[in-house]
């Protein structure tokens, strides 16, 4: 073989070795976009979870969105639709804007929300209409040492719990401007082990939940703030070593507390019992 030919051999070998590798990086680009690619994503009601669950090809589902999602990304709703149950494992944010508007979650049977992740990570659900059709079991629970924020959610309906925290220490939800109603328990606070849970409630409404609105177990705290606690049998059910802290401001239906705040004083407009943190104790 000439040296001319030598070289033409290397050259085309060199050729056929840089095609297999652009054919390869094609390959191996599809599993890496399943995993989560994308730092926002989004959802329609129109929808096709084939897609890539972008701007203009939306999927249908939260739970294709957030495979297409990477941690610490954001799913965004186009447009109003069903999105179903979806189980949470790392940082997230859902975000369903007033505008566009409902975005449900219907569970019957099941979870509508289920955050499990590593340590540390923070979940925001925001605009969502979580309904468990009285057969689902909790609307949205935590069990992963995770900080969770819920904005502007209803969350009706479910055989035991509307929010579950039940972490280990470090666990945290924070529910703002949102509506709990029909379960059996509005919100549960019980850490794994007696570990410290913290549940804030702010400008939020707990309403006819059939066994209590908030139950805190030993060791976790409940903290509000201009929150209602309405229509439940008990309002807040302290277990030995559980707190219940008020910021005021709360309106909270009074003579059935299992341990209510001390000190009450008679409004003389209305007849409303107040406490030292300006709450309005409603009588039954």
């Amino acid at each position: 073989m000439t040296n001319h030919e030598l070289r033409r051999l290397l050259l085309w070998i060199a050729l056929a070795a840089l095609i297999v590798a652009f054919f390869f990086s094609f390959a191996f680009a599809a599993p890496a976009l399943a995993q989560g690619t994308f730092r926002r994503t989004w959802v329609s009601g129109l929808g096709d979870d084939t897609a890539d669950c972008t701007r203009t090809a939306p999927c249908l589902t939260f739970a294709r969105a957030i495979s297409n999602t990477v941690e610490g990304g954001e799913i965004n709703c186009l447009d109003p639709g069903g999105f179903g149950p979806v189980a949470i494992a790392k940082s997230i944010s859902i975000i369903c804007p007033s505008g566009t508007g409902t975005a449900g979650i219907l569970a019957p049977g099941t979870y509508g929300v289920t955050v499990n992740t590593a340590p540390f990570a923070e979940v925001l659900l925001e605009g969502l209409d979580i309904e468990g059709l009285k057969s689902g079991i909790t609307g949205v629970r935590i069990v992963s040492a995770t900080k969770v924020t819920i904005i502007r959610c209803s969350i009706r309906n479910f055989s035991q719990f509307g929010v579950e925290l039940a972490g280990p220490v470090g666990a945290r939800v924070l529910i703002v401007d949102s509506f709990i109603s029909g379960n059996s328990v509005g919100l549960a606070i019980a850490g794994i082990g007696g570990v410290t849970n913290v549940g804030l409630l702010e400008k939020t409404t707990v309403d006819n939940n059939a066994t209590a609105a908030v139950t805190v177990a030993a060791g976790s705290r409940l903290i509000t703030s201009d929150a209602k606690l309405l229509g439940s049998p008990v309002s807040v059910r302290l277990v030995v070593g559980g707190s219940f802290i008020s910021l005021g401001g709360n309106i909270i239906q009074s003579g059935i507390l299992t341990s209510p705040p001390t000190d009450y004083l008679l409004d003389s407009a209305g007849g409303y019992l107040l406490d030292d943190a300006g709450n309005r104790l409603l009588a039954r």
